[in-house]
This record gives C-alpha cells, structure tokens and sequence, in this order.
C-alpha cells in the first residue's frame, strides 16, 4: 500500500507540555496578583467603569530579551508617573505573521537563524514575561499560532487579534475561552466590519478541536469572552483614526448591538508606515478623548530603545541593541515625551459620570 499521508513533512519533533514547561517555569503568588488585578483593570476600561486611557506600548516584535527587559524597566517607571490618567501594558510580541516570508518572532526562530527551535522559543517566552510582570508590569501580546496560548497565556493581561487572522474562524473561536481581554484588529483592507464580526462571533460559546495543558488534543467548550474590543489600525485607502473613522466605527458596533469601545493602533495604517507619525495620531486620539470621545478606551505604539529599524545581518552579533528587527519603532525619548504629554492632557479632563 503506497503511503497518503505527511508526503511533504521533513520531519516531526515532539514538544513539551504546556504543564511541564510550566512547572519548568512557574508564575510567582506576586506574579499571580499582578495578573489577576491588571485583567480586571483593562475589563474595567473596556466595559468604561474606569476612565483611564489603555496604552499597550512597545516594541514591534521581541528579539532580544535582554534588551526587552530593559524597556521593560523604564516602562514600568514611566507607568508609575502616568497612572492616574493612562493605564500602560507593555507590547510583548513572539510572534509575527507574514504575507510572503521573512522572520516569524522569538517563539518560532529564537536564534535568528531558520534554525526553529520553538520548544526554546517558548521557554524563552516564557521566560521573559515572568521577569517583566514580576517587575508589576502588565503584558499584551498577538496571539497567532493556537497553541502557543497553553504556554504562556497565564502571564499575559491583554492579547490582540490580529488584522490577517481577525476573520479566521480559528481564532475566534480561541478568544472565546481566552482568560484575558482581547481586542480584534480590523481587516487589512481596513473594514471595520470584520472587526466587529468577530468580536460579536467570540462573546459566543464555541466548541472546537485543540490541546489540553497535558498536550493532548480535546474538544474545548468555551463560555465566550465578553472583555472585547476592536483595534482600529487603518487600512490600505489610509487611515481610520479621525473623528468620523471614530463616529462610524461606533456606529458598527452598535447596529451589533455591542457597546462601542474601541483602541486605535497608531501604527501601520493609522501612520502610513512611518514611525515618525506615530505622535501625531496619538495628538489626534487623545484630543479627541479631551473632546468628549469616551468611546475610545485605549491606544497602541510600536516603541523602541532605539528608533527605526535594522536587517537582521548574518552574524547576529551584530545587531544594534535596542533596535526592531520587524516595524520600525519610535525611540524611547519619543516615546515618553508623548506619553507624558498625553498624560498631563488627559490629567485636565473632567471625570466620567458613572
């Protein structure tokens, strides 16, 4: 009998269980608090019984986890002195889709190298978020590859859809029995719709094929995620951040018969790709909170140690510390100049009504 299946598999490498890297790797009682109280912080936002602006700030993707925890420590800093008014988790991303090809983040390719050593990336994940939320820094990430969520999900405060996989029945099935507040990016063609869709599709129970902490595939039931929100990030006709992309967005929402709240992603689409924009949409944004545009819970800024962005060369000893090997970052001078502005800004606005 001729063989019909794994016809184009190389080769199959068993990975450990999300239970054994955890016990590998464990969360801390402080760690625990940290994430218990910073989910139901951004609930609160989310839902609008809390009036401070969520800021999900850093950078692009994590490469170097040295250099990520030292962004970590003055980002945990900054937090201190802009937490009356904005509520700063810190971007920690391991994983990046791609339209062609290119890196795929930390979990995937840890070394830089096609070498794909992903138990390592996860451990080093892992790893990384143990340090920087036992710092009492909160952490967000994408959520990408349906498996990943069993190693690390336990670490992470907020975790985003993400605009190519926001219309995969998949993934929203997934962040409907995710433990913490997602928000869904619209579409890459810039439809809110898609967005919203989803969002309405994941606060719905579901019943889907996946792994258990053992590693063993089961039937997963969820009860639906009601800590929802869309992420507005532009699109290919520009951006979708100014008032009236604002007044329609909400409008979506609530012919959903959903609360409109939404974040505004101040890169990709909103800034054109240039990083340098990035400031100017978070102006627009927090003007327009300062207006009257509660709807608006939060915000998202690609930021950096180092502005710009570098190749990744062939000696990775080479790369520049503190610089994105994906998006182009803001620095981190730029970054807290604008995040104090937006803080004193926010601090002259009177508070909700509840």
């Amino acid at each position: 009998m001729q063989q019909t299946n794994d016809l184009r598999i190389k080769s199959l490498r068993p990975l450990v269980a999300p239970v054994a890297m955890k016990r590998e790797l464990p969360m801390s009682d402080e760690i625990n608090d940290t994430v218990v109280a910073s989910r139901r912080a951004v609930e609160n936002i989310i839902h609008h019984r809390d009036d401070r602006l969520l800021a999900v700030v850093g950078p692009c993707s994590i490469h170097d986890p040295d250099a990520a925890v030292e962004y970590a420590r003055r980002l945990a800093s900054l937090r201190e002195r802009v937490k009356d008014t904005i509520y700063l988790v810190m971007r920690v991303y391991f994983e990046k889709p791609r339209t062609k090809l290119g890196w795929r983040g930390l979990i995937l390719d840890p070394y830089l190298d096609g070498s794909y050593d992903v138990e390592e990336g996860l451990r080093r994940a892992r790893a990384l978020l143990l340090e920087i939320v036992g710092m009492g820094l909160p952490t967000g990430t994408e959520l990408l590859d349906p498996i990943v969520p069993q190693y690390i999900d336990d670490l992470l405060t907020w975790s985003s859809i993400g605009a190519r996989t926001t219309e995969s029945q998949t993934h929203r099935e997934m962040a409907s029995g995710l433990s913490m507040p997602i928000g869904f990016k619209n579409g890459t063609d810039g439809d809110v719709r898609t967005a919203v869709n989803a969002l309405a599709s994941s606060r719905h129970p579901h019943s889907f094929i996946g792994t258990d902490q053992e590693g063993q595939t089961s039937i997963l039931e969820t009860m639906g995620n009601d800590a929802t929100h869309i992420i507005l990030r532009g699109g290919k006709d520009g951006p979708n951040y100014r008032p009236h992309h604002i007044d329609a967005a909400c409008a979506v929402l609530q012919d959903a018969g959903v609360e409109p709240s939404l974040m505004v992603d101040c890169s990709h689409g909103n800034s054109r790709k240039d990083y340098t924009r990035q400031p100017g949409v978070l102006e627009s944004v927090i003007n327009q909170r300062a207006e009257g545009k509660r709807e608006i819970l939060g915000i998202m800024l690609e930021s950096n140690l180092v502005q710009g962005r570098q190749p990744i060369p062939e000696d990775p000893g080479d790369l520049i510390y503190g610089c994105s090997i994906t998006d182009p970052c803001l620095g981190w001078e730029a970054t807290e100049e604008v995040l104090l502005w937006a803080h004193e800004t926010l601090s002259k606005q009177p508070a909700l009504e509840h």
